[in-house]
C-alpha cells in the first residue's frame, strides 16, 4: 500500500481538502504529508493529535464503504493501527465480499505479527497475483481521490444536454474517475442525485475493434435489462448499450456486447481496468440505479475528457444551444416549403445514412421533391446530448457534434407517417449541419 501513499507526493499534495472544515483542513493535509514518509501500514505512533472525525460523520452525501476505507487509511496514516483494525473489521463486515478491505486488513495482521516471528506473518490476500494486489491498490487509490475531490455533488459536465419528455436522468461515466455520475432534469438544469465508483475496460477507453479490451467513448442509449439468463459472473443484472451507434459504424468500429453490469457475488468490486469493456458497479450499486434504468433508453454520456463546472455558473437550461434549436427549426421550414436547394444547405458535405453520402441523399430527395408536393412536417419531444470527444480531442468526424432525437409527423397528398428520429449535427465554422439521419 506504500505506493497509494507515495501517489499523493507524486502529485505534490494537489488533493482539495475544501469539504473539510477550516480546522481540520491543515491537519488532514498534514496527515496525508506524513502518511508519503510511513511504510506501508506502520505502526509508529504520529504527534498529530486525533483524526477530524468530521471527515468521517458530516459526510452524509459520500459513500459507506468509500468512508470506512478513507477513515481505516487515515487512521493507519495516524498511527492508531488498533482503531483501524475496528474501522476495517467494520467495513468488512458491512462489505464481506470487499477484497480491498481483506487486504488492508492483511496488512495490518502482518504489521502486528513482526513482532511474533515470520512463522506468525498472515499473507496479505492468500492465493492473489501481484496484478491482483496492484489492481486493488490502484482502486484504493481511486477511492481516495474522488473521495476528497472538491464539490462532487456541486459540479456538473459541461455538456449541452436537453432532455425529452420521458427523460428524467442522465448517465455519465468519467473513465479517468472511474466513477458514474447520476443526475437528473430539474427547471436549474442537471441536478446531482449520486456517483458510483465502476471498472471500465482493462486497456482503457475509446473502443475501436472487437477483443481490444476497451470502453467505447460516445453517447449511448441503455436498455432494459437482459431477461435471459446470464452467467453469475454479470452479477444482479445487465444492461445493454447500443454500442456500435451510427457514428461507430460509420467509423468502422467494431465489437458488440457492452453492458453495464454487476459483479459475481464473491466480488464487491473490481479494479478500475478490469472488465473487457463493459462498464461494472458493485450490486449494492447497481441495485440502485435499477429504479432510473428499469423503463430502458436512459442516455449514458461514456468519456475519458469531461470537463466539469459549477452548476451555480453555468448558463440556464437550453441556453447554450439555441442555435442548434434553430437550426432545427430552420431545417423543418426548408423542407415544408419544398426549395430543394435550401433545404440540403441544411445537410454537410460529411452527411452519411444507411443508402449512402450526401450525392445519394441529394439524388434521392430531388427525385421526391421534384413535383413540389405540398406537405406537412412537425416536430416534437426534443433531446438533445453532446457528443463526447476523446482525451485527444479527435473523432473521426471533426468538429463539436450533437445528438438530436425527436418525433416527427409527417403528411403528404400520398404517405403520412409518425416516426422518432434520429440526427447528428455538427459545427461547422459556426453554422450547424446535418452529418447524419435515420430512425432513432
Amino acid at each position: 500500500m506504500l505506493a497509494i501513499l507515495r501517489h499523493y507526493k507524486s502529485l505534490k499534495m494537489n488533493i482539495n481538502f475544501t469539504r473539510v472544515n477550516p480546522k481540520s483542513r491543515r491537519l488532514a493535509q498534514s496527515l496525508f504529508v506524513i502518511c508519503c514518509a510511513l511504510l506501508p501500514w506502520s505502526a509508529t505512533a504520529v504527534d498529530q493529535g486525533k483524526l477530524p472525525l468530521d471527515l468521517f460523520t458530516n459526510q452524509t452525501s459520500k459513500d459507506l464503504v468509500e468512508r470506512l476505507l478513507v477513515k481505516s487509511l487515515m487512521q493507519i496514516a495516524e498511527g492508531n493501527t488498533k482503531q483501524a483494525m475496528l474501522t476495517v473489521n467494520e467495513l468488512i463486515h458491512t462489505t464481506p465480499n470487499f477484497k480491498l478491505a481483506h487486504l488492508i486488513r492483511g496488512d495490518l495482521l502482518s504489521a502486528q505479527a513482526r513482532g511474533l516471528g515470520a512463522g506468525a506473518i498472515e499473507p496479505t490476500l492468500i492465493g492473489s497475483s501481484a496484478d491482483e494486489i496492484k489492481g486493488l491498490r490502484e482502486e484504493a487509490r481511486t477511492r481516495i481521490d474522488h473521495y476528497f475531490s472538491a464539490d462532487n455533488d456541486r459540479l456538473v459536465p459541461d455538456l449541452s444536454i436537453k432532455m425529452d419528455n420521458q427523460q428524467q436522468h442522465l448517465i455519465v461515466i468519467d473513465i479517468i474517475k472511474s466513477r458514474l455520475f447520476l443526475y437528473k432534469k430539474s427547471d436549474k438544469g442537471l441536478q446531482h442525485v449520486s456517483d458510483y465508483y465502476v471498472s471500465i475496460g482493462k486497456n482503457g477507453a475509446d473502443k475501436n475493434t472487437e477483443g481490444d479490451k476497451r470502453t467505447p467513448v460516445g453517447l449511448y442509449f441503455a436498455s432494459k435489462k437482459l431477461t435471459t439468463p446470464l452467467s453469475e459472473f454479470y452479477g444482479d443484472g445487465a444492461y445493454p448499450f447500443n454500442y456500435p451507434n451510427e457514428l461507430d459504424i460509420h467509423n468502422k468500429k467494431t465489437g458488440s456486447g457492452i453492458w453495464l453490469h454487476g459483479t459475481p457475488k464473491d466480488t464487491y468490486s473490481r479494479p478500475p481496468r478490469a472488465s473487457d469493456g463493459c462498464v461494472v458497479l458493485s450490486n449494492p450499486d447497481l441495485r440502485k440505479l435499477q429504479p432510473v434504468l428499469r423503463a430502458g433508453g436512459v442516455p449514458v454520456i461514456i468519456s475519458d475528457s469531461i470537463k466539469w463546472v459549477d452548476s451555480n455558473h453555468v448558463l440556464k437550461p437550453h441556453a447554450n444551444i439555441e442555435p442548434l434549436n434553430q437550426a432545427l427549426f430552420n431545417w423543418r421550414k426548408d423542407w415544408t416549403s419544398q426549395d430543394t436547394n435550401q433545404y440540403l444547405s441544411n445537410y454537410s458535405k460529411d452527411f452519411f445514412y444507411s443508402g449512402g453520402a450526401l450525392s445519394e441523399w441529394s439524388a434521392h430527395k430531388r427525385r421526391v421533391q421534384a413535383n413540389k408536393p405540398k406537405i406537412s412536417v412537425e416536430i416534437s419531444n426534443i433531446s438533445m446530448f453532446s457528443y463526447p470527444k476523446n482525451k485527444n480531442g479527435k473523432i473521426t468526424t471533426q468538429g463539436d457534434i450533437v445528438v438530436v432525437n425527436f418525433d416527427q409527423q409527417y403528411e403528404s397528398p400520398t404517405l403520412k407517417n409518425k416516426m422518432r428520429k434520429r440526427q447528428y449535427w455538427k459545427n461547422e465554422n459556426n453554422q450547424w449541419k446535418i452529418i447524419y439521419e435515420g430512425a432513432a
